[in-house]
């Protein structure tokens, strides 16, 4: 696993081994990317992210990478939350960046309550927690200060399972399908 473009481009990121942590893999990695800058080469120059279960901080690190001014990794793990410090660590990143080691539902509150607001919003669950799916983006569609007016909110997910179209007023405006899986682009609708 290596981060795909931008400063930290060919740097390698590791992950655990025997962890139930499935990566985003580079290929997905690097099409997500393609989709959202949509051939701009600055559209992250700047840019507030969250990675929400974010395993190794892949996605988040190649936010960093590409020019976004801040990411926050959440993830519940705490083996997974010290390998995302130490795959920062090893990239020499330092600032921009925190992690929270909590789960999901209750670090969207505490950034709720921050009033922290993202330009992407990325979470990639375990593919069998489907529920998961349905509980997040539900909590992202009733905040009304975590997602930007334009902001774009991108879920990971199995190709075999759907998590919804609409979580009003959320509504999926691409679907993505590549190997087992899938990404699944939200905005508000307008």
């Amino acid at each position: 696993m290596r981060v795909i473009a931008g400063k930290f481009r060919s740097r390698p990121l590791q992950s655990l081994r025997g962890m139930d942590l499935r990566p985003t893999a580079d290929r997905l990695r690097e099409t997500l990317f393609n989709v959202l800058s949509a051939g701009n080469p600055d559209a992250f120059v700047g840019t507030v992210w969250l990675d929400l279960f974010a395993g190794t901080g892949a996605v988040g690190i190649e936010a960093l990478s590409r020019g976004a001014a801040r990411v926050l990794f959440v993830e519940s793990s705490s083996s997974a939350a010290g390998l995302i410090e130490r795959n920062l660590k090893s990239l020499g990143i330092a600032g921009g960046v925190e992690v929270l080691e909590q789960d999901a539902s209750r670090a969207l509150r505490v950034l709720e309550a921050r009033e922290t607001a993202f330009d992407f919003i990325f979470l990639d669950p375990p593919y069998r927690m489907e529920n998961i799916y349905v509980q997040t983006l539900q909590a992202l569609s009733q905040s009304a200060t975590l997602l930007k007016p334009n902001g774009v909110i991108i879920a990971e997910h199995d190709k075999r399972s759907d998590p919804g179209d609409s979580f009003a007023p959320l509504r999926r405006f691409r679907i993505l399908k590549q190997g087992d899986a899938a990404l699944s682009f939200y905005r508000i609708a307008q």
